[in-house]
């Protein structure tokens, strides 16, 4: 069940998932799914974890100087699952945490990864949230923002036309900034620099 409403969420998006369609596609009735879960959410949970797993987790160097490289080779497997299903990076918005095997594994990394290079408490909390929110974020922006080299024209024209509200944005072609693996890398660097300094 679990790879059809990969399948599914992968073809057609998360809106398009409801349990007639799963049923259609393992070709059972859809009132038979509901002994396995209870709510399409519990489908769309399943479906996320089962994506972690695709990836395995990267246990890292395990040395406490390391952490930056841990770290980042932890967020870089859990960049890697969110674009290849782009559906992914919207449902970590959504009311229930993920709770899965697969996402408590990767999850465990990065915490034990931070918790060795000496985070603790609220800071070891507010790392992996920082850290967390950076790759979601980037992913759910580079999978959701399809923007057409028209509509980029169109766009940095009126920015030039608004120059005097908006010079920053109308200097720099802030519409045609996409190089989502750069900006990616650089938010990180950013990210481990600060919390590199609290240390």
């Amino acid at each position: 069940m679990v790879e059809a409403a990969v399948a599914v969420l992968d073809e057609e998006g998360i809106e398009r998932l409801t349990m007639r369609r799963l049923a259609d596609r393992l070709d059972v009735v859809a009132p038979s799914l509901y002994w396995h879960v209870d709510t399409k959410d519990d489908v769309i949970d399943l479906a996320v974890d089962a994506i972690f797993g695709e990836v395995p987790p990267q246990p890292g160097t395990g040395r406490a100087e390391h952490w930056r490289d841990d770290v980042t080779a932890v967020l870089a497997c859990w960049r890697t699952a969110l674009l290849r299903h782009p559906w992914a990076a919207a449902v970590p918005a959504r009311r229930r945490p993920a709770i899965g095997p697969h996402f408590l594994a990767q999850m465990e990394i990065l915490q034990a990864t931070l918790a060795r290079a000496g985070f603790t408490g609220p800071g070891l909390s507010a790392s992996t949230w920082a850290l967390y929110n950076h790759v979601l974020g980037s992913a759910s922006a580079q999978t959701a923002l399809h923007v057409t080299d028209e509509e980029r024209r169109l766009g940095q024209e009126q920015l030039q036309a608004a120059g005097d509200r908006y010079p920053t944005l109308a200097a720099n072609g802030y519409l045609y900034d996409d190089d989502w693996d750069g900006s990616y890398r650089a938010g990180l660097a950013y990210l481990l620099d600060g919390l590199a300094a609290q240390l």
